[in-house]
Formats: C-alpha cells, structure tokens, sequence
C-alpha cells in the first residue's frame, strides 16, 4: 500500500512538519524562555497554584491569543504570501498599539526581532529580508506575531501550520515557566499542554475570519498581574 507519506507530497508535508517544529520550539533561540507570559505572578499572587489552574490560565491566554495576535499571524502570513511588505506591516502595528504594559511589548518586539534575524540566516529571501531591514531601520517595531508570519512563508507553511505555531509556542512557554516554579509533575505539564493544544483548531476557526480592527482580547486580570510584575522585589522571569 503507498502511503502520502511515500509520496512526493506526503514527503514535501514531512519537512514542513520539521519546520514547523523547529521554529515553534519553545528553545528555539529568540529569548522567549525568559518569559512566562504572567505566569510568574499568577503562581506569586496564587491565581495558580496547581495542574487544574494551571491548564484555565494557559487556556485563558491562549484563546486571548487567537482573537489578538493569532489574527495579525494569519493576515501577516497572507501579505506575505502577496509580496506586501506595508501589508505585513500593517499587522505588525496592530499588535503594537493593543501591548497595554511595557513588559509585554518588551517581550513582543525582543522576540520578533530575534526571529526575523534567525529567519534572514536560515531562510534568507526578498521577505525575510526585507522584514529584518524595515525592524533594523526602525521603520517598524517588529513584533513576533508579525514575524511569526513572514517565516512562515518562507518556511513553506500554510497559515494554519504557523497559526498553530504560534499558539503551541504561547502555551509551552507558559507550561515549561510552572514547571520550573510550581512542584509540578513533568507528565502532568504534559497533561495540560496536551489538553490547551486540543482548543487549537476550534481557535484557528475563530480568528480566520476577523479583520486587523476586529484583534480584540479581554484579560483584565492578566492586564493587573502584570502591572505588579513591574514592580516586584524578586522576580526569575522578564513578565
């Protein structure tokens, strides 16, 4: 019996798996294992304090994510796709303007500018590029989600791949920051990431249709914790 995977696609479908992967490896080196994504100072303020809050924390920003900057993901990797530069742009702003506290935006545009120099070194084309010089010459803040888009494409992806990316990106950096601050069981982690992960279609559904203006998102807790995250005297992770 020949199997897709036997065939030319099925074989072309393997190495965009890898891909995908390695870009959305939450070790892959843009810095984002230096955050938690609140996580920190959900556990500190005992918003979290096991496996049960854990998996409504990191399932409460993940479907955040989808309507935000899973939006500017999708229409990021369409520009792109197109050739628009001013389109990828376009999305890259939009997540800007909706970062409410510095260390968000921090998070954000340190990652996203260490992804497109990774992208410009392993997959270097016009895009990619071109992305990297428009962030290196300040004529846009270069946020992850916007980058996530633009690598995505020359990675080969369909937007469903790096719109999964992104989310599975966002819920492992959150996991793998409780495991290394809660007595967390590594299979219980697992459990949670595993059961997050399984909303990800659902939220794919979501997000596909909505416009830059429709990105919205509603995590007023989030938005808090965060503010005492600036201010607090002992801290392991950036937010």
């Amino acid at each position: 019996m020949t199997t897709l995977a036997e065939g030319p696609e099925g074989l072309a479908a393997v190495t965009g798996v890898l891909r995908a992967l390695q870009f959305g490896d939450s070790m892959f080196p843009v810095g984002g294992f230096s955050f938690s994504n609140g996580v920190e100072t959900a556990l500190a303020e005992g918003t979290v304090h096991d496996a049960v809050t854990l998996s409504r924390w990191v399932r409460a920003a993940t479907r955040n994510a989808a309507t935000g900057d899973g939006v500017a993901v999708l229409h990021a990797h369409r520009a792109a796709l197109r050739g628009d530069l001013d389109g990828v742009a376009a999305a890259d702003r939009a997540v800007y303007v909706r970062k409410l506290n510095e260390e968000t935006r921090t998070m954000t545009v340190r990652t996203g500018r260490k992804l497109a120099e990774a992208a410009a070194r392993i997959v270097p084309g016009p895009m990619v590029d071109g992305w990297l010089e428009r962030i290196s010459t300040g004529q846009t803040a270069g946020c992850y989600p916007a980058g996530l888009g633009v690598s995505g494409v020359a990675l080969g992806l369909a937007e469903t791949d790096v719109f999964a990316m992104h989310q599975y990106s966002l819920a492992a950096t959150m996991v793998g920051a409780a495991v290394r601050l809660l007595p967390l069981h590594h299979l219980a982690a697992q459990e949670v990431l595993f059961e997050v992960n399984g909303h990800c279609a659902g939220d794919y559904q979501t997000a596909r249709g909505r416009e830059l203006a429709d990105m919205s998102g509603f995590a007023p807790q989030v938005d808090v914790l965060a503010a005492v995250h600036v201010r607090a005297h002992v801290r392991m992770f950036m937010n």
